[in-house]
């Protein structure tokens, strides 16, 4: 009889050596609900939810698991851990003598032995047989000859239920404590030990298994506080955090949750896939928090300038690689499940360095041609298109390289009339902007951003320019890179010519002034722009190896308060830029063959004399106006030159409001000593019997009344314009 039973004893010990896998096996068949987005360096990113029958997170190594709750596991559940050899042959006495005489304990089971049952499907915990019991303590024993005590009791923390659908101490740890397992406290290990054994009880049950496990674990310990105090709201506070926590995610730090969307509907990852992006981790953390506090900057109570949202966007210029994808403000915005990267939104002024570009290709300007910036009637379809330049401070004859660079409107319209809309709106869906209509549905308009495109294809359009010239795709995926398929769009000349241009600070100041956010201290081309009724805010240039696109507004459209080029998006794109090379040099592009450079002079210094860059073959050295160019009127003409009767002015909501002006100016035959009246009071000296005069005013919005007076108080000419606003005044509460 003794022998059948050792043979039996032996056939189920055998039979547990073959059914019960290894350590190695189990933790390499270990599965996280989620996927994980990596970023280039392999740090996590993102974590998104697939499996939704249970919440698992990664594998814990139990080096990575505090020595408190490692404390409070072996106290709860198997205090003679160490000693036995996966059966505890003493507890398991005390507990058939405990229940001879229905006494309740907290049973024999050990951890060894719960583990059998975790890692074999047909031996799930609960209600067994005896001879289910008998094959459970035979696995026991088997398991701690086979395995060593701490992967006994690493796999066991992955491997236990919990509260709900969680399931290992990963997810427990990030979804009850918004934390990693190693920063677990003693009161937390005790809240987690207590769950093992009740994983549903109610908060009281829960709290007190808890303050059971604190006081055995404090029993050695020589403070005489109670470790209970305030346990169980303490308890009750934390368990209510499972039924909120969000199904998607379980990453309490979450730093690419577009990014990830876009990955995810790109390769469909499945539950437990880790996959590796273009994203740098810590760069992606800098423009996220960069946002943030601009967002938060523009809407402190001092300045409410009613603007919620904003994303960001940088590209490696060489490879193609995304290295910062910021989809929305997060807590900050009223939509942030919105993608605004991808989002379609009106460019603003940000074309017009492709439309310059065009220009110039074609040979129809260099950057030192005049562009007239003044009023302008077009005929249309639809009736007269008369572009305004908004600050209506219209500036007369100007160089194509002040006109880019100071965004002037006016000149950017003039020129799209000699490329033409339909040309031009080719020239953008070949950079890979998403117009939907041909460019006669624009209209003249394109010059001035009316088409919508997105953050995304806008950034890469740029990197077109900081790359000579030749578009190519962007990535995303760090083992996926498109296939090489530049497409050249503008010559490097051309390309070169716009750069220098865009990096010049000295073309920004008739708008932007000197000292701007935009002006750096190592070489950049950059470009802003506000949509109609400032809705949207771009800034979006490059380095000599980066190409970085913000954008802030409002994702359901409402216009923005106050918010010029240099206050809204730039002062996030500066940052970026400076944190990309707070270490590394950025130098300007070196002048391709085909460009020369020239010095220039203006007739009348119209602009300083300066040296400029030509494409060969178009360069010129004196730069003067045809006769009668400049508008002026025959001596003896006693009229207002500037404004003409019925002009609509409007404030450029890319300007600063400070900057913007209108500018009065008599013909030169203006009596000697006249003076301007404006709306029936003394306004400023008007000009001499020789030459004109002009006054510059700051405009103020409303119907306006302007009069040249002579110096007997006569009326000499009179005209009629009106100023309109462009910014929303804030309501205050009175």
């Amino acid at each position: 009889m003794k022998r059948a039973a050792l043979a039996l004893l032996g056939c189920m010990f055998a039979s547990s050596a073959m059914a019960l896998p290894s350590f190695d096996e189990v933790r390499a068949g270990w599965r996280s609900s989620d996927w994980v987005l990596l970023g280039r360096d392999g740090e996590p990113l993102q974590r998104t939810r697939i499996d939704t029958t249970e919440r698992r997170g990664d594998w814990i190594a139990l080096q990575d698991v505090s020595p408190a709750l490692r404390e409070a596991i072996v106290v709860s559940e198997d205090k003679r851990f160490y000693e036995h050899s996966g059966v505890d042959w003493r507890g398991a006495a005390a507990a058939a003598w405990a229940n001879l005489w229905n006494t309740r304990t907290r049973g024999a089971s050990t951890v060894t032995m719960q583990l059998t049952g975790l890692i074999d499907e047909d031996r799930r915990p609960g209600r067994r047989s005896v001879t289910e019991k008998a094959t459970q303590t035979v696995g026991a024993l088997w398991l701690d000859h086979a395995w060593r005590k701490d992967q006994i009791l690493e796999a066991y923390l992955n491997l236990v239920p919990f509260r709900g659908e969680i399931v290992g101490l990963s997810a427990l740890s990030q979804t009850l404590f918004g934390k990693a397992p190693s920063g677990l406290n003693e009161r937390e290990a005790a809240v987690t030990a207590a769950l093992v054994r009740a994983p549903n009880a109610n908060y009281a049950k829960a709290s007190s298994r808890a303050c059971g496990i604190l006081r055995d674990m404090n029993r050695a310990k020589t403070s005489a506080a109670d470790p209970c105090v305030n346990l169980d709201s303490y308890v009750q506070l934390t368990l209510t955090r499972t039924a909120s926590v969000d199904q998607r995610s379980a990453n309490a730090d979450s730093l690419a949750p577009h990014f990830a969307r876009r990955i995810a509907n790109e390769v469909h990852p499945e539950a437990g896939a880790r996959i590796k992006s273009t994203l740098d981790t810590r760069l992606q953390r800098f423009a996220r928090d960069s946002l943030a506090r601009t967002l938060l900057e523009l809407n402190a109570r001092a300045h409410q300038r009613n603007v919620h949202d904003g994303a960001a966007i940088v590209i490696d210029n060489r490879s193609g690689e995304i290295l910062a994808w910021v989809g929305s403000a997060g807590g900050l915005s009223n939509a942030p499940e919105v993608d605004a990267v991808v989002a379609l939104r009106q460019a603003g002024s940000t074309l017009k360095p492709f439309l310059y570009a065009q220009a110039i290709d074609e040979k129809r300007l260099t950057p030192a041609s005049l562009l007239d910036d003044a009023p302008l009637d077009l005929a249309t379809g639809g009736g007269l298109y008369i572009p305004q330049n908004y600050d209506h401070d219209f500036k007369g004859w100007v160089s194509m390289r002040t006109a880019l660079g100071s965004s002037l409107n006016v000149p950017a319209v003039r020129t799209l009339v000699m490329v033409t809309p339909h040309r031009f709106a080719k020239t953008l869906v070949s950079l890979g902007l998403p117009l939907t209509q041909a460019g006669d549905y624009y209209g003249f308009s394109l010059a001035l951003g009316s088409a919508d495109v997105t953050l995304a294809s806008l950034t890469n359009a740029y990197r077109t320019l900081a790359n000579g010239g030749v578009a190519g795709q962007m990535f995303d995926i760090a083992t996926h890179p498109p296939a090489a398929n530049p497409k050249r769009i503008f010559s490097p000349q051309a390309s070169f010519i716009v750069t220098n241009v865009l990096a010049d600070n000295n073309a920004r100041t008739r708008t932007f002034g000197f000292d701007s956010v935009l002006a750096t201290r190592f070489f950049s081309a950059v470009k802003t722009g506000t949509s109609k009724d400032m809705r949207d805010n771009w800034a979006v240039g490059y380095t000599s190896r980066y190409t970085v696109g913000v954008w802030v507004g409002n994702a359901d459209g409402a216009p923005m308060w106050d918010v010029s080029g240099v206050t809204g998006a730039a002062p996030v794109w500066a940052a970026l830029v400076n944190y990309l090379h707070r270490q590394t040099p950025s130098r300007a592009p070196v002048a391709p063959e085909g460009v020369v450079r020239t010095k220039i002079t203006y007739q009348n210094d119209i602009e300083p004399a300066r040296d400029d860059w030509f494409l060969s073959g178009t360069e010129m050295s004196r730069i003067a106006l045809s006769a009668n160019a400049d508008g002026s009127v025959l001596k003896g003409a006693a009229r207002i030159v500037t404004p003409t009767d019925g002009t609509i002015f409007a404030l450029d909501p890319d300007i600063p409001a400070a900057r913007q002006r209108v500018w009065f100016e008599s013909g030169p035959g203006a009596p000697s000593g006249s003076t301007w009246r404006l709306d029936g009071k003394p306004a400023g000296r008007a000009g001499h019997a020789e030459h004109a005069e002009r006054m510059a005013w700051l405009p103020w919005p409303g119907h306006h009344t302007l009069e040249l007076i002579d110096t007997h108080g006569a009326v000499v000419d009179s005209v009629k314009f009106e100023v309109r606003g462009a910014y929303a005044k804030i309501k205050t509460k009175g």
